[in-house]
């Protein structure tokens, strides 16, 4: 969620702001390391590493304050927008600064709360930026980050399966293990599949801020259990055809796919009507739920190729129900369409 922020706090900015000159990239460049600092110190961040984190985020929370105070100062604002904006960020830094001195648990403790306070300084009443009538971020251009992010994350998917079975030994593994690989990689490419026919690049319905704040939340839950999916397929080329699945992995991929088939209804419903909404209604959505639920309990007895074919059908679903029905009404739309004439 943390990394989500960094990602997502810049693109509001950017969204906000267009700036291409030579100082902005080198600021940008500067942001992007403290990216990197954060990802190197996760595999440690119960230890040692985690000093390095918080700080890479406390300076990346200010180098996000001083982009909206360089904002001002050019006389590129002429709202109240940029002060109130680098004053929250710069209040955040500091509160993530002190959080990598102290001792754990409260420094677990001060750095998710200034998390939850990431996001009510945009929601407050009075306070929130969102209060500000000249918040008014380029919408298409955060729909397309969005669906630019989402294919980053399903295909750390990809590369889970990828690097799982190189581990493991593409000469070593039976066929039946190969059969279980085919499948965690359809698998994610349907989760891709589902979300651009349906959501991707879609822009907010309206300019409320519940319709804003369910879209952005939306595609934050989104993108995580878009990981816990990804994690859970690597389970994949661990056994068979014949074995039980991993009961780790399995409560990881039934539990994301619920969320996210119910994140993707959220987001649906927050975005402008689309024709393929008519046949991906909420019933569909909610068999997808219920049945990758209902999955959890039958994987430890079950073959993982029952297992499988189970969840698979809560996916799978999602597209081929919306599609056939589509198909079959459309054609016979068409079809009176043209008798008609």
């Amino acid at each position: 969620m943390a990394i989500w922020f960094a990602w997502a706090d810049s693109s509001v900015f950017n969204s906000l702001y267009v700036s291409t000159d030579m100082n902005h990239r080198l600021i940008m460049c500067s942001q992007i390391i403290t990216a990197m600092i954060m990802a190197a110190a996760i595999p440690a961040i119960d230890g040692k590493g985690w000093m390095y984190f918080a700080l890479a985020f406390a300076a990346n929370r200010l180098i996000t304050a001083y982009l909206y105070y360089r904002t001002d100062r050019l006389g590129r604002e002429e709202t109240k927008l940029a002060t109130k904006a680098s004053r929250h960020f710069f209040l955040l830094s500091l509160l993530f600064f002190i959080s990598a001195f102290l001792p754990a648990p409260y420094a677990y403790w001060l750095f998710g709360f200034g998390i939850v306070a990431i996001q009510l300084q945009y929601m407050l009443p009075k306070i929130g930026l969102l209060e500000c009538e000249r918040f008014i971020p380029r919408l298409g251009h955060m729909a397309e980050r969005f669906a630019l992010l989402l294919l980053i994350v399903v295909g750390e998917g990809f590369f889970k399966l990828v690097v799982t079975l190189s581990e493991k030994g593409v000469y070593y593994v039976s066929p039946d293990v190969f059969i279980n690989y085919v499948f965690g990689g359809v698998s994610v490419f349907v989760l891709c599949w589902i979300y651009f026919d349906f959501v991707g690049n879609g822009k907010p319905k309206d300019k409320r801020k519940l319709t804003l704040v369910t879209w952005w939340l939306a595609h934050l839950f989104l993108m995580l259990f878009a990981v816990m999916i990804g994690v859970a397929l690597s389970g994949e080329v661990k056994v068979g055809i014949w074995a039980p699945y991993p009961l780790y992995y399995a409560n990881l991929g039934c539990l994301g796919l619920a969320g996210y088939l119910t994140c993707l209804w959220f987001i649906q419903q927050s975005i402008e009507t689309r024709v393929a909404h008519r046949f991906a209604t909420p019933g569909i959505r909610l068999f997808g739920i219920v049945l990758a639920l209902a999955t959890i309990p039958v994987i430890p007895i079950v073959p993982s190729l029952i297992g499988n074919l189970l969840w698979g059908t809560a996916l799978i679903s999602q597209i081929v129900i919306p599609l056939t029905k589509g198909y079959i009404t459309l054609s016979k739309e068409e079809k009176a369409a043209t008798r008609h004439v």
